[in-house]
């Protein structure tokens, strides 16, 4: 039987790495995510996707797992303010489906910081 946290860790990384492929390939389905305080949208985006692909690796790896654990957590506490504008632009939005995702994945996040954390814990 697989321990909790190496479920914890699996799935963390597959979501990394699907994420940062999706932010290399189609990085425009980001763009209206950004908040304007940030510059040079594009960039960030192939960056946080670079981020994600690094995390994802490397949450995979003993060696280098504690280290990813505490840039997953850090990684996605820095991208939780594109989420919370994804919701909040969609606050009005008649696409239901879209706006119950957005919203969704608010609080759905915290497990996600709860395993980086865990990997970061050994």
């Amino acid at each position: 039987m697989t321990p909790p946290l190496t479920k914890d860790i699996s799935a963390l990384s597959g979501i990394f790495a699907v994420s940062g492929v999706i932010h290399l390939v189609k990085p425009e389905v980001y763009e209206p995510l950004m908040p304007d305080v940030v510059p040079a949208h594009r960039e960030v985006i192939w960056a946080s996707g670079v981020a994600e692909l690094v995390c994802a690796a490397a949450l995979l790896h003993p060696r280098t797992r504690v280290a990813a654990g505490w840039a997953s957590a850090a990684l996605l506490l820095a991208v939780y303010p594109a989420n919370l504008k994804m919701a909040s632009d969609l606050r009005s939005s008649r696409k239901t489906g879209l706006k119950a995702a957005a919203f969704a994945r608010l609080p759905l996040q915290v497990p996600l910081i709860r395993s980086a954390l865990r990997a970061a814990r050994g």
